[in-house]
């Protein structure tokens, strides 16, 4: 079965084809071929590859994001990079839908309903839930008739108690949506599945704080493979600092800006979530690279950023171990989970008095889905590789495979 994938994002368009046998395998497979753009202005910046070896990297003027994708989606079956015969050999594609709303959790295959449904909480996701209909509408006009399947970044989190999901105002809120929904889900849940494989345990007896940290940071305390609770809610504003998001501020300051600075909903939206986090408070950059940098050449403001950014994880991290109970392993997962290992410790320092201790040389080397606890430690601390895509394409994979088997078999 070969299952593309498409995770549609604002500034982003990523995809990848997977090609999956009559069982899922154990581990994660290489994609046979996968793109992303990037858009600058009116520039597509493209990188594309196949697993046969050839690649391409080209700017490029588009007119629209649908000349951009269909040009992408065209270097999968033609050109050096073409992966497959022509758009008939795709048997199914799957779409990252950041926000389901309260009435999407579970992988869904697309019609009209629920397009509508995707449609009626863009509201709450804008940039992406609108970016994600545009991805289905290209494919079924390039590939036609193809099933294709919305795998929701809120559905892992459905599991949470109401005590973790209810805003503590007016309960007619939860009555109307307005509720704390989670985000990076597909990622948190693959993590969970991982790191129960990578310590040999069985799922249902792990309690794990998995930590999502790339431009948009989220963690998620798991017990028995279900989110138990997250950090980020009815938005993924809401939670740990981030490259350009705020994360939790004080209401107060918000009613503040609008009543005394005269700020408007779109100039709130824009301070909150591309002019904070790493970005606003240092001034330099969203980029953690750029900021460890600066901060070790004495930039105070980098420096200031930093120690934000750990102070709020290491906060939020303790909370998670609060609600669970306990902890049996910390997940890293992400840009800057998986390859700073500058964050991973400072994040880890403090956490010593249960026994959660790093091996300085297994984390300076930044291995991926490796144990790099110290030996001696009863809490494990781990490095995963995010695999939204992969996890995607396993729900398209056992969701076609149980509309297509028999009643009975």
């Amino acid at each position: 079965m070969n299952v593309l994938v498409l995770n549609s994002g604002s500034s982003s368009q990523k995809s990848c084809l997977y090609e999956v046998g009559d069982s899922l395998p154990e581990n994660p497979p290489g994609s046979v071929w996968e793109g992303k753009i990037e858009w600058a202005d009116d520039k597509a910046q493209y990188s594309i590859k196949n697993s046969g070896g050839a690649s391409r990297q080209d700017l490029i003027s588009v007119g629209s994001r649908e000349e951009a994708i269909e040009r992408l989606l065209g270097s999968l079956w033609s050109g050096k990079t073409q992966a497959i015969s022509g758009p008939s050999a795709i048997d199914v594609v799957g779409h990252r839908v950041v926000h389901g709303g309260p009435q999407h959790f579970e992988p869904s295959i697309v019609t009209a309903e629920v397009k509508s449904a995707i449609e009626s909480v863009s509201v709450f996701a804008p940039l992406h839930n609108r970016a994600e209909l545009e991805g289905m509408e290209i494919v079924a006009k390039k590939l036609g008739a193809v099933p294709q399947i919305a795998v929701f970044d809120t559905g892992f989190h459905r599991t949470m108690p109401l005590s973790a999901a209810t805003y503590p105002g007016p309960y007619h809120w939860l009555e109307q949506g307005i509720r704390r929904y989670g985000f990076h889900g597909i990622n948190h849940q693959y993590c969970s599945q991982r790191a129960a494989q990578l310590l040999g345990k069985d799922p249902n007896s792990l309690k794990l704080v998995t930590c999502h940290l790339g431009n948009g940071c989220s963690l998620a305390a798991i017990f028995g493979g279900r989110s138990v609770d997250t950090t980020m809610g009815f938005t993924p504003l809401e939670g740990l600092m981030m490259g350009t998001r705020s994360g939790s501020v004080d209401p107060g300051i918000l009613t503040y800006l609008i009543r005394q600075r005269q700020f408007s909903s779109q100039q709130l939206d824009e301070v909150l979530n591309q002019k904070s986090g790493l970005l606003g408070v240092s001034g330099i950059s969203n980029d953690m690279r750029q900021i460890l940098t600066a901060s070790r050449k004495g930039h105070e403001r980098a420096k200031l950023a930093l120690d934000i950014y750990v102070h709020r994880l290491r906060s939020g991290i303790g909370a998670m171990i609060a609600v669970l109970g306990g902890v049996d392993a910390l997940v890293f997962t992400a840009g800057v989970g998986e390859n700073s290992p500058e964050v991973r410790a400072a994040v880890c320092e403090n956490f010593a008095f249960l026994d959660l201790r790093l091996d300085p040389g297994k984390n300076a080397q930044s291995p991926l889905d490796e144990d790099i606890s110290a030996p001696d430690a009863t809490v494990r601390i781990l490095v995963i590789h995010a695999q939204e895509d992969w996890m995607i394409a396993r729900e398209c994979w056992n969701l076609v495979q149980t509309a297509t088997t028999p009643r009975g078999h």
